[in-house]
């Protein structure tokens, strides 16, 4: 040993070596990933969400249970039925882009309460055994402060059990179901799933929420509203670019759709001379053929869990003609790239 070293002593680590055994730990007690279960204080409401009536209505219907529990319950016996009645889990299903999550903020919004947004990635582990226990760590958060508990990506979680176990990492799905069970039959609580693949939801799941609220593409009136919304009355533009119109040009758009639309025509604008620094139909067009070319090449067919899904995204019969005419340019150009 040369004559500048010291033994330490075996009790003694190195600085850097307790910061990496620190961090170590953290990713296998999930730690990091627990921490990210934080409450927020929701922004949107139900009166400012464009839906449907018949969305509406269902999601009103659900509701009540929430706000009318004691009267269920204690007056109409409900609970003779149902001794485990204050728990309400609302999944909401399908197209990307339909307002399912700003929905989830806004009913936590109407309740009062804050909300916590889990997604898969925050709650699965590369660590046999510690997803499981992020799972029962949301509950808890949820739990302890009194917030409504929204699932993003509930497909993945909810997903059907295996039957045909082979390895520990299928053992350690079908324990994180359990879990997920154990924990949705106890809390007490409000719990929202938002998936764009219900079908992939296992059945022991489907029976335990109380409703199943589709979000389907907006029609003509939804449309309108969308664009009367998401179109300021600062933004400069002509004449013609008014709501009707636009919502005859973006039938089959969703309104996060709409939203990449105003962005893009606006963004074209803005960088014009200033007499010509307003948006016209031209910007708007562009913008939508921009969007529908993206949902074609890529939002249309996409792979998830080793399962190709194919989703119809607009009907072409509905388009007007110059968006017919520019549609069946973007649709020409993927055959051929193709």
């Amino acid at each position: 040993m040369p004559l500048s070293w010291k033994k330490l002593p075996n009790n003694v680590t190195h600085e850097s070596d307790r910061e990496e055994d620190l961090q170590g730990n953290q990713d296998k007690t999930g730690i990091n990933q627990i921490e990210t279960f934080t409450p927020k204080h929701p922004i949107r409401s139900l009166q400012n969400l464009v839906l449907p009536d018949v969305t509406r209505k269902r999601l009103e219907a659900a509701l009540n249970q929430i706000q009318y529990h004691d009267k269920l319950y204690n007056e109409w016996n409900l609970k003779k039925i149902d001794p485990s009645g204050r728990r309400v889990a609302i999944n909401f299903f399908g197209p990307p882009g339909t307002g399912k999550t700003s929905c989830a903020e806004a009913i936590a919004n109407h309740l009062k309460k804050m909300i916590i947004g889990v997604n898969y990635a925050e709650i699965e582990s590369k660590y046999v055994g510690e997803t499981p226990k992020n799972i029962t760590s949301a509950f808890r958060k949820a739990k302890e402060t009194d917030s409504v508990l929204f699932f993003d990506e509930a497909d993945s979680i909810l997903g059907k059990r295996l039957t045909n176990v082979t390895q520990s990492a299928d053992h350690g799905v079908n324990v994180s179901r359990s879990v997920m069970l154990l924990q949705l039959d106890s809390f007490d609580g409000v719990v929202i799933f938002a998936s764009n693949l219900p079908e992939n939801y296992d059945g022991a799941f489907t029976r335990r929420i109380l409703a199943h609220i589709e979000f389907e593409l907006p029609d003509n009136d939804c449309l309108l509203k969308l664009w009367h919304y998401l179109l300021p009355d600062e933004v400069p533009r002509m004449q013609d670019v008014t709501p009707t119109w636009l919502a005859s040009q973006s039938v089959g758009l969703a309104g996060g759709d709409l939203l990449n639309v105003v962005k893009l025509a606006t963004s074209q604008a803005v960088s014009r001379e200033a007499s010509e620094c307003i948006v016209s139909q031209q910007d708007v067009l562009e913008a939508i053929n921009q969007v529908y070319r993206s949902k074609e090449k890529v939002g249309s067919t996409y792979t998830r869990n080793s399962t190709t899904i194919k989703e119809t995204i607009i009907n072409p019969e509905n388009l007007s003609p110059d968006i017919r005419r520019q549609y069946d340019s973007a649709v020409a150009d993927l055959k051929a790239d193709t």
